[in-house]
């Protein structure tokens, strides 16, 4: 009785396993067919967020300075702000605060920005490289002593000339160099043509 009744069970589990992967193929094949990749269902950084003074003048700044081109506005400026509790709630800003323009902008083959500009609200001094977060963005560039001139002629500043990149990203002609927009924020312009020193390595670089 004791041999039947632990049969029963091995029978029970091996249906249960065979269910299981049954279920498991199943849901891979309609998730083919819906065109879903399960293993890579992230894609890559969509756009990235940043709070200026003054939609209108980054956005210029970043034509001129970038050659960046905008998309089209979120939030047009003469539209309602957006405000209130349920604002505050879903985006975490401040009481009482208001977001009165939002733009996208586009630089080369990169993400997008979306540029946020508020009104009655607590504002801090743009990050450095020390604090916590997200505090600089980088541009390739082809000719980066080019992109340092039309950078500070737009309004930008650089911190130093363009200097050499360290230990696996060191190239004869691989440099970088740091600047801060009119209003604070940190951008990077970098630029790798010998490549990595390690060939096995890969990172993401624009397409020209």
């Amino acid at each position: 009785m004791k041999f039947i009744t632990q049969n029963i069970i091995a029978l029970a589990v091996s249906g249960l396993l065979l269910v299981s992967c049954n279920n498991g193929s199943q849901k891979e094949e309609n998730n083919k067919k819906e065109g879903m990749n399960i293993e890579n269902n992230f894609r890559g950084i969509d756009h990235v967020g940043m709070t200026v003074p003054d939609v209108n003048a980054a956005s210029a700044f970043f034509e001129k300075a970038l050659n960046a081109k905008t998309l089209y506005d979120v939030l047009p400026q003469r539209d309602k702000p957006f405000s209130g509790a349920e604002t505050e709630k879903q985006l975490g800003i401040p009481k009482d605060s208001k977001i009165i323009h939002m733009r996208l902008v586009q630089i080369g083959n990169g993400p997008t920005i979306e540029l946020f500009q508020f009104a009655d609200a607590p504002q801090q001094k743009t990050a450095g490289l020390n604090d916590y977060g997200l505090q600089h963005m980088a541009v390739y560039v082809d000719d980066i002593d080019a992109a340092c001139k039309q950078f500070t002629s737009a309004g930008g500043e650089l911190l130093s000339p363009p200097h050499g990149l360290a230990n696996v990203e060191d190239g004869p002609r691989n440099k970088g160099v740091y600047g801060r927009a009119p209003w604070g924020t940190l951008i990077e312009l970098i630029t790798y043509p010998d490549g990595l020193k390690d060939k096995s390595l890969h990172r993401w670089t624009p397409k020209k």
